[in-house]
């Protein structure tokens, strides 16, 4: 019965805790270990960053050692990007690669052609920020009308957009781990966005649909949590 580790990165303004919940639906064998990104849960007191190469590289470093047993690299959204720059840069260390990364709600990396209308590549004020949580419809209206959990929410919001909006495309050559791609149905990111994660990736590569908008996977959490283990138990007996 091989353990398997599934590190987890967070969406935008997100902390890795949000995967928490997870932990009681998934079998023993699945191990979901959140990966905390620096300024927020309990790295609060690091600064936040807004430099998403900086950033893979500092995770790589500080998830080498995680390396050394089975595991798969997942993230939503900003954390998708991030799982695949971190996978990169783990690969360039030397250690051994994920035996999947499942890159959740957003674009490839190199087809974000659309998620620079807004130009997040600006800090953008408060009020801007709550609208576009209020366009992505994953935050409660009370807590958007709440200011005190707003002024500890938004700067993280605001660097995580500029990881986001500053983030540069760079070729490089293809992962060896199957990648699969999990997307809503009512999300921006188009199927030849999605479809274009295929060339990340010289293995298999899988896209999967699930009805909702930006954040299906909490909206269709049991059937997301099928799919992963659907998707790792026998690369988990291949270990």
């Amino acid at each position: 019965m091989t353990a398997l580790n599934l590190l987890c990165l967070p969406y935008s303004g997100a902390s890795a805790m949000v995967y928490n919940r997870w932990r009681r639906k998934l079998p023993a064998w699945l191990q979901v270990r959140p990966v905390e990104l620096p300024g927020r849960g309990a790295r609060m007191a690091e600064p936040l960053h807004t430099d998403m190469q900086v950033l893979a590289r500092q995770l790589a470093s500080e998830q080498r050692l995680a390396t050394s047993a089975p595991y798969a690299l997942l993230g939503h959204s900003l954390g998708a990007l991030l799982a695949f720059e971190l996978a990169h840069e783990l690969q360039a260390l030397g250690c051994p690669a994920p035996l999947a990364l499942f890159a959740c709600g957003t674009a490839a990396p190199s087809r974000r052609e659309d998620y620079d209308g807004k130009n997040w590549r600006e800090p953008k004020s408060d009020a801007e920020l709550i609208r576009e949580l209020r366009e992505l419809q994953g935050t409660p209206e009370e807590v958007l009308a709440n200011a005190e959990l707003m002024s500890l929410t938004l700067p993280t919001l605001r660097a995580d957009f500029l990881l986001c909006g500053t983030y540069a495309y760079r070729q490089r050559a293809a992962l060896q781990c199957p990648l699969h791609v999990l997307g809503g149905a009512d999300d921006r990111a188009s199927d030849e966005q999605l479809q274009a994660w295929r060339q990340e990736t010289q293995a298999e590569f899988s896209l999967q649909m699930f009805p909702g908008g930006h954040f299906f996977i909490h909206e269709q959490e049991d059937n997301v949590l099928g799919a992963l283990t659907a998707s790792l138990e026998p690369l988990r007996l291949s270990a």
